[in-house]
């Protein structure tokens, strides 16, 4: 059974930082590029951040690139989204994705979600 649960999310102070977890199982974690997307009510969910299978490159949305970290570890299964200099603005849910395509299919995979919270 494929699985994707996320952790960390919570209330912080604006200009905290929070660490976001998601473990995974069910499927081979390392062939997928894995993915944090974050959405709230107004806006269209938002790709923030991407790491590839290997973890060798990273892309971030322009609004949280200098604050954002995204990593992996293949052998937890688990990929992280270090968040630094929250801003209220990044108050959303944060939603793991587990992405591979493969002979022309696509296979995604998708958390529940974790509420970020940042308000004084």
């Amino acid at each position: 059974q494929v699985r994707l649960v996320e952790s960390g999310g919570g209330l912080v102070q604006p200009g905290g930082s929070l660490r976001l977890s998601c473990a995974a199982s069910g499927f081979a974690f390392s062939k997928f590029d894995m993915n944090w997307y974050r959405q709230t009510p107004e806006k269209e969910r938002e790709l923030v951040a991407t790491i590839t299978n290997t973890g060798g490159s990273t892309n971030y949305a322009d609004s949280v690139k200098g604050r954002f970290t995204i990593s992996r570890d293949n052998v937890r299964n688990t990929v992280y989204l270090q968040m630094n200099g929250l801003k209220p603005e990044d108050t959303a849910v944060y939603y793991c994705n587990a992405h591979w395509v493969f002979l022309l299919r696509n296979y995604d995979y998708w958390g529940q979600g974790t509420q970020v919270t940042v308000s004084s």
